[in-house]
């Protein structure tokens, strides 16, 4: 009997545990069709298939978590082998679940329709990721960029599992500002985290490819809600980094208001304000805990294995343009295939708005096999 007992016990604890261990990073975990609607009135929704997804992933940490996406998936035939896939990470959407691309799609108040709808008349499918925590349990870990690559990789992973869709399908990793960081991560990490995705390259633009830079520019600027936002990012994604313990009473409610903002409301939260004056320890991110975080999370140091296009705004406001043209010179001394635009007299959303449709097209000429024109 104590032996059936023990025999029964170790059975209930694999079946427990089975689901866990059998679990992937990209796997889909749920998929439900809805209605993407391309503006807030919600009176004309989109001739597209549009699926809320769930899927596996992976932490900066190395954890197995859930994140939240959309798939969409063109009406046009595509007959030239697997319908390609864009890997669609967007630019800076909040840091609150309601700010969540795949929320913000079916309530039609996602600003970044045109690149989709773009994609869809060019007959491919794109997959957005919501990000680690933004339309999920826990908070987004807006900014960490481990984070962010992992997740477009897997939500690439993920729509293979939708109709019509082929995990043999090329695909192109596209997105601009966050966006642009996490397409530059993902780059970077694919060869040796998601090696069976298909990917034939990377269009990303504004990227903010060293956040220390990043934050010394915008710190006590227009953009500081942003600072104050990748600080919460970064203490969601590290536990050991000290954030909240270190904040004064007007720093709690600045970066609790933030954690429920979306985009356009960051901006508005604390603009012009210094970290400094919001904690009760100075030059809290050049404690060596936050460094160590903050350099594992530079861009620059990992040759990406695909075809790269970067392209950044001269005179951006919130992404330094030396910046970009860094991370330009770091990958090609590192001898990757990147074709550079620099785009002169062009700010931070000008530069997207003027060039976004090149890079979309830049994807095109990848998945027709054309031939690459690196300029480093």
């Amino acid at each position: 009997m104590p032996l059936r007992a023990l025999l029964a016990a170790l059975l209930l604890l694999l079946s427990l545990t089975a689901p866990a261990t059998a679990a992937t990073p990209g796997e889909l975990v749920s998929s439900q069709e809805v209605t993407w609607h391309p503006e807030p009135l919600r009176l004309l929704p989109a001739p597209v298939k549009a699926y809320d997804i769930r899927y596996r992933s992976t932490t900066a940490t190395g954890e197995a978590t859930v994140v939240s996406g959309m798939v969409l998936v063109s009406p046009l035939p595509w007959t030239n082998g697997p319908r390609p896939i864009v890997a669609y990470a967007m630019g800076t959407q909040g840091m609150a679940d309601r700010c969540a691309p795949s929320r913000q799609l079916q309530n039609g108040t996602e600003v970044e329709i045109a690149f989709l709808a773009q994609a869809m008349f060019k007959g491919w499918a794109v997959a957005v990721t919501d990000y680690e925590g933004l339309g999920t349990p826990g908070d987004h870990t807006y900014a960490v960029a481990r984070s962010e690559g992992r997740a477009l990789l897997d939500v690439a992973r993920a729509a293979a599992s939708i109709p019509t869709l082929s995990a043999d399908a090329p695909v192109g990793l596209f997105g601009y500002s966050q966006g642009g960081q996490a397409a530059s991560s993902a780059a970077e990490q694919w060869k040796t985290y998601a090696p069976n995705v298909n990917v034939v390259g990377a269009a990303a633009g504004g990227v903010p490819a060293d956040l220390n830079a990043v934050a010394k520019f915008n710190d006590g600027n227009l953009g500081s809600g942003l600072v104050f936002a990748a600080a919460a990012g970064y203490a969601a994604a590290y536990r050991e980094l000290p954030l909240d313990s270190v904040l004064t009473s007007r720093g709690r409610q600045v970066i609790d208001t933030i954690r429920q903002s979306c985009a356009a409301e960051i901006a508005l939260v604390a603009p012009f304000t210094r970290l400094n004056t919001l904690t009760t320890t100075p030059d809290v991110i050049q404690n060596p805990l936050w460094q160590n975080r903050l350099t594992e999370n530079k861009l620059g140091n990992v040759k990406p294995a695909t075809p790269v296009h970067l392209y950044h705004g001269t005179l951006d406001e919130l992404i330094p343009f030396a910046v970009g043209q860094k991370l330009r010179s770091q990958w090609c001394a590192l001898g990757a295939d990147v074709q550079w635009t620099a785009l002169p007299l062009l700010g931070h959303v000008t530069t997207v708005s003027v060039w976004g449709t090149n890079a979309l097209n830049w994807l095109g000429d990848r998945f027709a096999a054309k031939p690459t024109r690196p300029n480093c």
